[in-house]
């Protein structure tokens, strides 16, 4: 600032100065390996603003988000009823977070949110998936008195401990421990779902309809038959829709797909805050919530500092109001049908791309060993250095090439996740086909360029080791 400048905060300065620092800001003092990650797969772009499906690099140039910030933005970046709820609640200068008064916005919430889900009575907001996971657990232990919970393998529930002690990823939980009593069983065993169940000591099952981690379904029947033996053995049903909630499935909720499933406890979060206010809400039956809050004495034995603020809840119902009004549920069915059938009509072209699946707009590319003599060399080449990279060499010149953000769907999978916006239409689907077939061509037909960087990868991976 220049002297005799006048002083205070100004936010629109501080950018023009500052922005231009942000890679060396965040290596300096946030995690050092995010921008040495990002440099090495060339992810370092400067994205100068966003709406919508898509964000614009100083230069102009438009990019198709297939990412969703993780899911985060289900109606897309900037949705202008969102922004003027929040410029509203604002204006209107409410006496928010006194602690000692009832305000009316979270019961509104609370109220919309129910209406989507007739068979639970009550919710608790907080701030972040992974804390309406704590949430959950944390009931359910109370409520049942039993001390563990069950999950899937494979299952990504959240990073705090006790999320993180049903997080299906050896990854993550290595050098954690210890952590809470809690077992991992296959994604549609119920014979292992029975058999630990009988040890007496359960107190639910959580389970993601959807797997966020390579995007993999329950099969059929499951999640209707757990929930039967968990009420016999008087045990919970958690399921966690906090990436695939809210309409991503092309129904309000993924467990919604199977008639008759009616969870204990629902964790939402993500797509609530409209991509501006982190919002969660854990939504659970009367009689979970009476026996937590038991009496007077009681009142504050579960609570967040910052939850159920007013400018949270104000986007949350923002959001609910838009995805009534512009029935985004079902768009996020058609546009996801569409999507799906185009990409899986593909498959007999591409010796490398082996499945295409999912429900809605969370959708999973898998790619597989080919059986080409040279497509199959290279391909051995790759796994034998690090499972996941020939998965990266497609990411990669998505959006050097094409100007599209997608995301390689967990670590040693050779699976593309795209979850994007819930507002993307027919042109992005267009957009989105056309460059993964290019892509593929390039892949298949022995492409360079694209190879070359396979093996900058293969490189990289033998050095991490």
């Amino acid at each position: 600032m220049t002297e005799g400048a006048p002083k205070g905060f100004d936010l629109t300065t501080l950018l023009a100065e500052r922005g231009a620092e942000r890679y060396e800001l965040h290596t300096r003092y946030l995690n050092h390996q995010l921008p040495r990650m990002l440099h090495t797969i060339g992810f370092d772009n400067v994205y100068e603003r966003a709406e919508g499906a898509h964000f614009w690099d100083a230069d102009g140039n438009d990019y198709l988000d297939m990412l969703a910030g993780f899911g985060v933005m289900g109606l897309g970046r900037h949705h202008p009823v969102v922004r003027k709820a929040l410029h509203d609640v604002l204006d209107a200068s409410l006496a928010d977070l006194t602690r000692f008064d009832c305000q009316p916005l979270p019961g509104l919430l609370a109220e919309k949110l129910l209406a989507h889900s007739p068979h639970l009575d009550r919710v608790f907001f907080g701030n972040s998936g992974t804390e309406a996971v704590e949430t959950a657990l944390k009931f359910a232990r109370y409520a049942t008195g039993k001390p563990r919970i069950l999950f899937c393998t494979h299952a990504f529930h959240g990073l705090t401990t006790g999320s993180l002690s049903v997080n299906g990823e050896d990854g993550f939980r290595d050098g954690f421990a210890p952590l809470l009593p809690d077992t991992a069983i296959e994604m549609g065993d119920l014979a292992a779902l029975e058999r630990e169940l009988k040890r007496g000591d359960v107190a639910g099952f959580v389970v993601e309809p959807i797997q966020g981690k390579g995007v993999l379904e329950c099969p059929p029947g499951f999640l209707r038959a757990a929930q039967d033996l968990l009420h016999r053995h008087k045990a919970l049903l958690i399921a966690d829709e906090v990436q695939t909630g809210l309409g991503r499935t092309g129904d309000f909720y993924a467990y919604q797909h199977e008639e008759g499933v009616e969870p204990d406890l629902v964790c939402v979060a993500k797509s609530l805050s409209g991509g501006y206010v982190p919002v969660s809400a854990t939504l659970g039956k009367d009689w979970i919530f009476k026996k937590v809050y038991s009496s007077m004495d009681r009142v504050l034995v579960h609570s967040a500092s910052f939850g159920a603020n007013a400018q949270a809840m104000a986007a949350g119902l923002a959001v609910l109001s838009v995805m009534e009004d512009e029935e985004t549920v079902a768009h996020a069915r058609a546009t996801g049908d569409l999507l799906k059938s185009r990409l899986a009509a593909l498959i007999p072209q591409y010796e490398l791309l082996h499945d295409v699946r999912g429900r809605g707009l969370m959708i999973g590319i898998e790619f597989g060993r080919p059986t080409s003599l040279k497509l199959r060399s290279r391909w051995t080449m790759l796994q034998a250095a690090r499972k996941g990279l020939f998965a990266q060499m497609v990411v990669v010149p998505l959006l050097q090439k094409h100007r599209i953000l997608t995301q390689v769907s967990g670590d040693h999978l050779e699976v593309i996740k795209l979850i994007p916006p819930l507002v993307v239409g027919e042109s992005d689907v267009d957009r989105f086909v056309e460059a993964f077939t290019a892509v593929m061509d390039d892949a298949h037909g022995g492409g360079g360029l694209m190879w070359d960087f396979g093996r900058t990868l293969v490189k990289q991976a033998v050095a991490n080791r």
